[in-house]
Protein backbone atom coordinates (compact mmCIF):
# COMPACT_ATOMS: atom_id res chain seq x y z
CA UNK A 1 0.00 0.00 0.00
CA UNK A 2 2.63 2.55 1.07
CA UNK A 3 6.21 3.07 2.14
CA UNK A 4 5.07 4.75 5.36
CA UNK A 5 1.82 4.43 7.31
CA UNK A 6 0.58 7.19 9.62
CA UNK A 7 -0.71 5.47 12.77
CA UNK A 8 -2.60 7.26 15.53
CA UNK A 9 -5.80 7.80 17.46
CA UNK A 10 -8.75 9.54 15.82
CA UNK A 11 -8.12 13.31 15.62
CA UNK A 12 -4.36 13.00 16.15
CA UNK A 13 -3.85 15.00 12.95
CA UNK A 14 -2.87 12.23 10.52
CA UNK A 15 -4.96 13.59 7.63
CA UNK A 16 -3.75 17.13 8.28
CA UNK A 17 -0.17 15.85 8.28
CA UNK A 18 -0.67 14.02 4.98
CA UNK A 19 -2.10 17.23 3.48
CA UNK A 20 0.94 19.16 4.76
CA UNK A 21 3.59 16.85 3.28
CA UNK A 22 1.91 15.83 0.02
CA UNK A 23 -0.68 16.92 -2.51
CA UNK A 24 -3.23 14.44 -1.13
CA UNK A 25 -6.43 16.05 0.10
CA UNK A 26 -8.10 13.74 2.64
CA UNK A 27 -11.10 15.15 4.47
CA UNK A 28 -10.15 16.98 7.69
CA UNK A 29 -12.69 17.66 10.45
CA UNK A 30 -12.77 17.97 14.23
CA UNK A 31 -14.80 14.82 14.88
CA UNK A 32 -13.53 11.23 15.34
CA UNK A 33 -13.39 8.81 12.40
CA UNK A 34 -13.37 11.48 9.70
CA UNK A 35 -11.13 9.09 7.76
CA UNK A 36 -12.86 5.78 7.05
CA UNK A 37 -10.59 4.65 4.21
CA UNK A 38 -6.85 5.12 3.81
CA UNK A 39 -5.59 7.98 1.68
CA UNK A 40 -2.19 7.83 0.02
CA UNK A 41 -0.07 10.84 -0.80
CA UNK A 42 3.26 11.04 -2.58
CA UNK A 43 6.14 12.88 -0.93
CA UNK A 44 8.63 14.24 -3.47
CA UNK A 45 12.29 14.90 -2.67
CA UNK A 46 14.77 17.16 -4.49
CA UNK A 47 16.69 14.11 -5.79
CA UNK A 48 13.46 12.90 -7.47
CA UNK A 49 12.94 10.14 -4.93
CA UNK A 50 9.27 9.60 -4.03
CA UNK A 51 7.64 8.00 -1.00
CA UNK A 52 4.05 6.84 -0.70
CA UNK A 53 2.60 7.83 2.69
CA UNK A 54 -0.74 6.37 3.82
CA UNK A 55 -3.15 8.06 6.21
CA UNK A 56 -4.56 5.07 8.10
CA UNK A 57 -7.96 5.60 9.79
CA UNK A 58 -7.69 6.19 13.54
CA UNK A 59 -7.21 3.27 15.89
CA UNK A 60 -8.77 3.05 19.33
CA UNK A 61 -8.07 0.87 22.33
CA UNK A 62 -9.46 -2.58 21.57
CA UNK A 63 -8.92 -2.26 17.80
CA UNK A 64 -7.45 -5.76 17.71
CA UNK A 65 -10.86 -6.95 18.99
CA UNK A 66 -12.48 -5.05 16.07
CA UNK A 67 -13.59 -2.06 18.15
CA UNK A 68 -14.08 0.95 15.88
CA UNK A 69 -13.61 -1.11 12.69
CA UNK A 70 -10.19 -1.98 14.11
CA UNK A 71 -9.47 -5.17 12.15
CA UNK A 72 -10.23 -3.42 8.87
CA UNK A 73 -7.89 -0.55 9.77
CA UNK A 74 -5.16 -2.85 11.12
CA UNK A 75 -5.11 -4.80 7.83
CA UNK A 76 -4.03 -1.62 6.05
CA UNK A 77 -1.03 -1.27 8.40
CA UNK A 78 0.22 -4.73 7.38
CA UNK A 79 0.85 -3.32 3.89
CA UNK A 80 3.09 -0.45 5.04
CA UNK A 81 6.88 -0.89 5.14
CA UNK A 82 7.50 1.69 7.89
CA UNK A 83 5.33 3.31 10.54
CA UNK A 84 5.02 6.85 11.86
CA UNK A 85 3.16 6.99 15.15
CA UNK A 86 1.34 10.35 15.13
CA UNK A 87 0.61 11.52 18.68
CA UNK A 88 -1.60 14.41 19.77
CA UNK A 89 0.93 16.14 22.00
CA UNK A 90 -1.70 18.59 23.26
CA UNK A 91 -3.27 15.74 25.25
CA UNK A 92 -1.94 14.78 28.70
CA UNK A 93 0.53 11.88 28.78
CA UNK A 94 0.99 11.48 25.01
CA UNK A 95 3.34 8.52 25.59
CA UNK A 96 0.27 6.55 26.71
CA UNK A 97 -1.11 6.96 23.18
CA UNK A 98 2.06 5.38 21.82
CA UNK A 99 1.88 2.43 24.22
CA UNK A 100 -1.77 1.75 23.32
CA UNK A 101 -1.08 1.96 19.59
CA UNK A 102 1.92 -0.38 19.80
CA UNK A 103 -0.04 -2.78 22.00
CA UNK A 104 -2.91 -2.90 19.49
CA UNK A 105 -0.54 -3.64 16.62
CA UNK A 106 1.20 -6.38 18.62
CA UNK A 107 -2.11 -7.95 19.66
CA UNK A 108 -3.21 -8.00 16.05
CA UNK A 109 0.06 -9.38 14.64
CA UNK A 110 3.23 -10.08 16.62
CA UNK A 111 6.11 -7.91 15.36
CA UNK A 112 3.91 -5.43 13.46
CA UNK A 113 4.76 -2.56 15.82
CA UNK A 114 8.48 -3.31 15.42
CA UNK A 115 8.66 -2.40 11.74
CA UNK A 116 10.95 0.58 11.19
CA UNK A 117 9.21 3.38 13.02
CA UNK A 118 9.43 6.82 14.56
CA UNK A 119 7.16 9.17 16.49
CA UNK A 120 5.59 12.43 15.34
CA UNK A 121 4.65 14.79 18.18
CA UNK A 122 1.84 16.68 16.43
CA UNK A 123 -0.11 19.82 17.35
CA UNK A 124 2.95 21.68 18.60
CA UNK A 125 1.15 24.94 17.82
CA UNK A 126 -0.98 24.42 20.95
CA UNK A 127 0.42 25.79 24.25
CA UNK A 128 0.09 22.60 26.30
CA UNK A 129 2.02 20.60 23.69
CA UNK A 130 5.35 22.25 24.47
CA UNK A 131 5.44 20.99 28.05
CA UNK A 132 4.09 17.59 27.03
CA UNK A 133 6.87 17.26 24.45
CA UNK A 134 9.52 17.46 27.17
CA UNK A 135 7.75 14.71 29.11
CA UNK A 136 7.27 12.61 25.96
CA UNK A 137 10.98 12.79 25.11
CA UNK A 138 11.78 11.45 28.60
CA UNK A 139 9.31 8.55 28.28
CA UNK A 140 10.28 7.19 24.87
CA UNK A 141 13.51 6.07 23.29
CA UNK A 142 12.61 6.50 19.62
CA UNK A 143 13.29 9.06 16.91
CA UNK A 144 10.93 11.96 17.64
CA UNK A 145 9.85 14.73 15.28
CA UNK A 146 7.78 17.56 16.81
CA UNK A 147 5.58 19.23 14.17
CA UNK A 148 2.55 21.41 13.71
CA UNK A 149 0.83 19.82 10.72
CA UNK A 150 -1.89 22.48 10.79
CA UNK A 151 0.59 25.37 10.65
CA UNK A 152 3.22 23.55 8.58
CA UNK A 153 5.86 23.89 11.29
CA UNK A 154 8.99 21.71 11.43
CA UNK A 155 8.06 19.60 8.40
CA UNK A 156 11.64 19.65 7.03
CA UNK A 157 13.09 17.52 9.84
CA UNK A 158 10.09 15.17 9.57
CA UNK A 159 10.65 14.69 5.84
CA UNK A 160 14.32 13.95 6.53
CA UNK A 161 13.27 11.38 9.14
CA UNK A 162 10.87 9.74 6.67
CA UNK A 163 13.68 9.41 4.17
CA UNK A 164 15.99 8.02 6.86
CA UNK A 165 13.42 5.36 7.78
CA UNK A 166 13.03 4.22 4.19
CA UNK A 167 16.75 4.38 3.36
CA UNK A 168 17.73 2.35 6.44
CA UNK A 169 15.01 -0.18 5.70
CA UNK A 170 16.26 -0.55 2.12
CA UNK A 171 19.95 -0.75 3.06
CA UNK A 172 19.87 -2.68 6.30
CA UNK A 173 16.37 -3.98 6.85
CA UNK A 174 16.40 -2.32 10.28
CA UNK A 175 14.94 0.72 11.91
CA UNK A 176 17.06 3.81 12.56
CA UNK A 177 15.58 3.62 16.07
CA UNK A 178 17.91 0.68 16.64
CA UNK A 179 20.85 2.79 15.51
CA UNK A 180 20.11 6.29 16.82
CA UNK A 181 17.29 6.73 19.35
CA UNK A 182 18.05 10.45 19.77
CA UNK A 183 14.99 12.72 19.41
CA UNK A 184 15.04 15.15 16.50
CA UNK A 185 14.46 18.76 17.45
Amino acid sequence: MADVGLIGFPNAGKSTLLRAISRARPKVASYPFTTLNPHVGMVHYADHHQLAVADIPGLIEGAHKNRGLGITFLRHIERCSCLLYVLDTSQPRPWDQLHVLMHELEQYQRGLSKRPHAVVANKMDLPEAKENLKELAMHIDLPLAPVSAKMGGQLGPLLALLRLLIDHKAEHGISPAAISPTPLR
